[in-house]
């Protein structure tokens, strides 16, 4: 509970807490005259010791306890307020609740297709690797049967150069032995 003072327009409210009698003067030797409802708006007029005049609701003017009065306006008073913010508040979340799964579902739906191109081009990528390794075997199989017909070349090369030497070493043998004709000579001369 606050002690009232007076605000700068010098209104101030009755305790939420009681409900306080008033005096018709500053002190406790006055006589009670009526009562305040806790809660009720009053218009701090002056202050005297513990006590304040106050005008209420009807334009009455007396006298309160200081410490029964507050600065702040009563709970009954704030309360439609604060019921206004709470729908304003509940209807911002929701609203951010509808916003944030609707990004989510935005979220997963691009996740979803993401993950359908990676698997799309996993499987490709998987297929030029088949392919690949496919080619590789081609080429070692392609590159064995040219290292074949380069080595059969050579043997053939061999074998001719060889035949064409064993030719010729056998007419180098026999040549020498063969009868040779003689010339006729022609006198002529």
């Amino acid at each position: 509970m606050l002690h009232a003072q007076e605000a700068a327009d010098g209104t101030a409210w009755v305790s939420d807490e009681l409900t306080t009698y008033v005096r018709s003067g500053p002190t406790d030797g006055y006589r009670i005259v009526g009562t305040l409802t806790a809660g009720e708006p009053v218009t701090v007029l002056e202050t005297s010791g513990d006590y304040s005049r106050v005008e209420d609701a009807d334009g009455d003017d007396v006298w309160v306890l200081s410490s029964e009065l507050q600065e702040d306006p009563s709970a009954q008073q704030q309360l439609p307020a604060l019921e206004a913010r709470v729908e304003e508040l509940t209807d911002e979340l929701s609203g951010i609740n509808d916003t944030w799964e609707s990004r989510t579902a935005s979220m997963t739906e691009t996740l979803e297709v993401r993950e359908r191109r990676i698997a799309e081009l996993e499987a490709h990528n998987s297929a030029l690797e088949g392919e690949t390794e496919q080619s590789r075997s081609t080429i070692r199989e392609l590159q064995a049967r040219l290292d074949t017909q380069e080595e059969d070349l050579l043997m053939r090369y061999f074998m001719y150069g060889g035949g064409v030497a064993g030719a010729g070493l056998l007419v180098g043998l026999i040549v020498p032995h063969l009868p040779r004709r003689r010339r006729k000579r022609d006198r002529w001369f």
